[in-house]
């Protein structure tokens, strides 16, 4: 969606604007860098990139530019939008582009695969062969494009324009090609706007869960270990069960019957259920062992229909409802990898439900049900449905498009009974059936895709998945796949940032932080500690030589919820007073009264302190 929720952002005023703005900062780079060459440069969400190749230094690695070419180019790009400059589009010929970019290779091979039919100017898929390429000129700079851009450079408004930073990228992403040098910029309507994203930015980096991650001591990324597979320290721990238990609970209390599967298997299941062919480049090289190839496993579905396999089912057994918290494992490029929301090896909170085509509805309102109370209890409000369809001119989805025709009628018909709103967007389908996503924005209004349900009638025909009917006849059954935390690595790097690691009471990994003011006061404080804990809270006493003002704002700065300061008065009323990590001092209360409204707190999974 667009900026202003009012259509696709490819369709908007902000896509034009960036789409224009990056242009002119590749304009821009040639002025200042006469011999870079340019490789492609699009719209991103909140922004732009463009990417280049500045040459090799002495040394033969990639030259890169400093933070004072960042503020030079900044400079001139803005110089260059106040240019009343018009965007003018045009088209030249395979072989008239060949000479006109002759002296800059990415874009000679994106003709070439332009006149192959591979992809367009920008590096996307394309599915036939063109004869001439889409340019667009500002001044003396020309670029393959297709547009959309602005009329004018000076529509691009100069004060709200950014440039933020700098990194490296390969060439079409992919480690062996050249390493080039990317640059970030943002654009927006105005300067009011393009502050107010800047101050998200600031506050974003406040909240960086790989920060708050290390201060709060939840994980811990270790380089012996190896990249993108995290350590998850006790505190962690805590907050990661919590999570699990609620969606176990959850799940109970609806029918799910728990299952475990290993970590590995052969390369036959994956190759049966088609991951292996279809995302061959994202999985680990397999294992020889005893004449036979292993996998590491990548996905947990083929598993649990292996489970399904392994005795006669009924249809007096379905719907059969199969979770587990499995652990898979995907390769990531290290580029890629970020803390918990990126790595390559990660819990997800799978089940597999096997039903009937009479219960496919019920099943699927039932599953979206789940992933809405959920969100609900996390307070998470801002979330839009999307519906996931394969793109026709692609060769990435398998089944007969009757498979995809009902899929996708499936989800339609449930999601409008359920009376839930969704957008239709081509090509987020998964490679064997259509699916409604939970597409979240956080506190920072940034969009996380979470929870999934997906319909698939294709795994159960290649595994030829039976049931006996009511009739005594074999009927196929269907596989709904869900997913509602998505992964418990992910899910959970996303909640340390939305609550800036200041959680719910019924989450945080420490509720309580006993604080004795003497030392004679630490016995009376062990003793309420233990009863609080008889009670199924988490506290932790602090019984350090430090002054009482130091030991609140150490336990402020853990993001603990509740300091319970106890004295001689506190000890002599069996009392406790209160304190808030929000810094409010609530005074003394009886330690009965404190247990009961924190229990309450913790059993009604309240937001609140």
């Amino acid at each position: 969606m667009s900026a202003n929720g009012d259509g696709p952002y490819e369709e908007s005023k902000l896509y034009r604007i960036r789409h224009s703005a990056a242009h002119v900062m590749a304009e821009s780079v040639l002025e200042l860098f006469p011999e870079a060459k340019l490789a492609i440069g699009p719209p991103i969400e909140d922004g732009f990139y463009y990417d280049f190749d500045l040459g090799k230094d002495d040394n033969n690695r990639p030259v890169t530019f400093s933070p004072e070419d960042l503020e030079k180019i900044e400079q001139r790009m803005k110089a260059l939008l106040k240019k009343n400059a018009k965007f003018e589009h045009s088209t030249m010929s395979i072989e008239e582009s060949k000479i006109f970019f002759a002296d800059q290779p990415y874009k000679l091979e994106l003709i070439d695969e332009l006149a192959a039919g591979k992809v367009d100017e920008n590096g996307l898929p394309i599915s036939e062969p063109v004869s001439e390429v889409s340019i667009y000129r500002q001044r003396d700079f020309i670029d393959l494009c297709r547009g959309p851009h602005v009329n004018y450079t000076k529509q691009v408004k100069a004060n709200a324009v950014k440039l933020l930073r700098t990194g490296g990228a390969y060439w079409r992403g992919d480690e062996h090609n050249p390493q080039l040098q990317r640059i970030y910029g943002t654009a927006w309507h105005n300067r009011v706007e393009l502050q107010d994203y800047l101050d998200l930015l600031e506050e974003a980096k406040a909240r960086d869960h790989r920060l708050l991650g290390k201060q709060l001591g939840l994980f811990h990324i270790s380089s012996l270990v190896g990249a993108g597979l995290p350590l998850w320290l006790p505190k962690g721990t805590i907050l990661r069960d919590n999570l699990e238990n609620y969606l176990r609970q959850a799940q109970v209390e609806r029918g799910y019957l728990p299952v475990i599967t290993p970590h590995i298997a052969k390369l036959d299941l994956y190759i049966t259920s088609g991951h292996y062919p279809y995302y061959k480049d994202s999985q680990y090289t397999p294992i020889d062992v005893d004449d036979e190839q292993f996998l590491l496993k990548p996905m947990n579905c083929p598993h649990h229909i292996e489970i399904y396999r392994s005795e006669p089912r009924s249809y007096r057994d379905l719907p059969l409802r199969l979770a587990e918290f499995g652990t898979v494992y995907r390769y990531e490029k290290s580029g890629e990898l970020n803390g918990l929301t990126r790595v390559r090896g990660f819990t997800v909170d799978d089940s597999h439900l096997f039903v009937t085509p009479e219960q496919l509805e019920n099943e699927f309102i039932g599953v979206v049900d789940l992933i809405q109370y959920i969100f609900n209890t996390l307070g998470f409000e801002d979330f839009r449905a999307r519906l996931g369809i394969n793109d026709r001119n692609s060769d990435k989805y398998a089944g007969e498009p009757q498979m995809w025709q009902q899929g996708v009628a499936a989800i339609k018909q449930a999601a409008d009974k359920a009376g839930m709103e969704y957008t239709i967007e081509e090509g987020e389908a998964a490679f064997y059936g259509p699916k409604l996503d939970f597409i979240f924005r956080d506190i920072l209004k940034r969009e996380w895709q979470l929870g999934t349900v997906q319909v698939d009638f294709l795994l159960p025909e290649r595994f030829d998945l039976e049931y006996t009917g009511e009739d005594g006849l074999k009927h196929r059954p269907i596989m709904i796949h869900r997913a509602p935390f998505g992964s418990m690595e992910r899910f959970t790097g996303i909640l340390i940032e939305h609550f800036n690691g200041a959680f719910p009471l019924w989450l945080s990994p420490v509720q309580v932080e006993m604080i004795p003011i003497a030392d004679r006061h630490i016995d009376y404080a062990e003793e309420v500690a233990v009863e609080l804990r008889a009670a199924g809270m988490r506290v932790e006493v602090d019984s350090s030589g430090e002054r009482m003002n130091k030991k609140i704002r150490n336990a402020q700065l853990q993001k603990i919820p509740y300091m319970l300061v106890v004295g001689d008065k506190e000890t002599a009323n069996r009392a406790v007073a209160v304190r808030t990590r929000n810094n409010e001092d609530r005074g003394a209360m009886p330690l009965a009264e404190f247990k009961i409204h924190a229990t309450h707190l913790i059993t009604t999974k309240s937001l609140e302190l």
